[in-house]
């Protein structure tokens, strides 16, 4: 009978590590509160080497040597399964960008967590990166043209747009897109700046060019999965999803969501709808964009910068020297070239 239990007991843990390690397979993904687990895969291979640790120890007690042994495997096969994951998707976040060519287009994303980012922070990140889009979810407007006022002080001149929602309290009901006018005129959809076509609690803002031949913007901000707006979250990253269709499209911002959640909504080899994750493309895709107080590769990445087939990352950079600046998001840079 103990020998029955004690199968019993590792089954259930190695489908349970399985799970958490491999969420999409199981259809699991956006599903509470797996979801909120394999948001943090460094963490996951810190639980899994301490339960490594335990159970070496456990088999020391020979009456459990064989169960602890057998639960030993599997936190190891856990540990360099989920250790894989973060190798593949990997990196650092700290090498330079490419020198950037003359149709290169830099975008940037930030977080500022409202007013808790002085404007002139972010514009000085903005114009040390030389970036041609600027997504500020949780920014208001008048922070946003602030923030291009100083630019244009510091040579760098930027066009303000945005979309908010009146109903939702604090900054995060306002995202902020600022834009090059090297990449022509644009203007905020109707649909986005109504809300008649936008992610459900906080707003994002989509940028159609009217002149030139910019690709699309998507200045995102999807609603955190807290168990009370679970339904919403899938409902945003699915939006998300439909915004990046065979358009030529640029999307940033604060997807509230890894690579992971967004298992099944791309299109081919694509991360959402046809877009590809930028971080990913070029090896930072497992460094985390939150929260500041966490270290990088035990943060969640949550930040992400994607773009349609027309676009090719080059370069992607995750800046943590900043932060102590008052947000508790960290700058996503990514410098993209034209594919075609």
């Amino acid at each position: 009978m103990l020998r029955l239990l004690g199968i019993l007991v590792t089954v259930l843990c190695a489908i349970a590590a399985a799970v958490v390690t491999w969420p999409g397979f199981f259809r699991l993904e956006r599903t509470f509160p797996i979801a909120q687990i394999v948001s943090f895969r460094g963490v996951l291979v810190v639980v899994f080497v301490a339960a490594l640790v335990l159970t070496l120890l456990l088999a020391l007690i020979r009456p459990i040597r064989g169960l602890a042994l057998a639960l030993a495997v599997v936190a190891v096969l856990a540990v360099v399964a989920n250790a894989a994951v973060i190798m593949v998707r990997g990196g650092t976040g700290t090498d330079a960008l490419p020198v950037k060519a003359e149709d290169s287009v830099r975008v940037m994303t930030w977080n500022t967590a409202g007013s808790a980012t002085p404007p002139e922070t972010i514009a000085k990140i903005a114009v040390a990166m030389a970036a041609d889009i600027v997504a500020l979810p949780e920014t208001t407007i008048e922070t946003g043209e602030k923030v291009a006022i100083a630019m244009r002080d510091l040579g760098h001149r930027m066009w303000a747009h945005h979309a908010e929602d009146p109903s939702t309290e604090w900054d995060a009901g306002s995202t902020t897109l600022l834009i090059s006018p090297a990449l022509g005129d644009y203007a905020v959809i109707e649909s986005s700046l109504n809300g008649t076509s936008n992610t459900s609690t906080v707003p994002s803002a989509v940028a159609m060019p009217t002149s030139g031949d910019g690709p699309i913007v998507v200045a995102v901000h999807a609603v955190a999965p807290r168990p009370s707006y679970m339904q919403s979250w899938r409902d945003d990253l699915q939006w998300l999803s439909d915004q990046c269709g065979d358009a030529d499209v640029i999307m940033a911002g604060d997807f509230n969501a890894t690579v992971d959640h967004m298992a099944g909504l791309g299109q081919g080899d694509a991360t959402l709808g046809h877009c590809r994750d930028a971080a990913v493309d070029t090896g930072n895709g497992a460094v985390g964009t939150w929260s500041t107080e966490a270290p990088a590769l035990l943060g969640a990445p949550i930040d992400h910068i994607m773009a349609s087939r027309h676009w090719q990352a080059s370069g992607s950079l995750v800046l943590r020297s900043l932060d102590g600046s008052g947000s508790d998001h960290r700058p996503l840079i990514v410098q993209y070239e034209p594919s075609g």
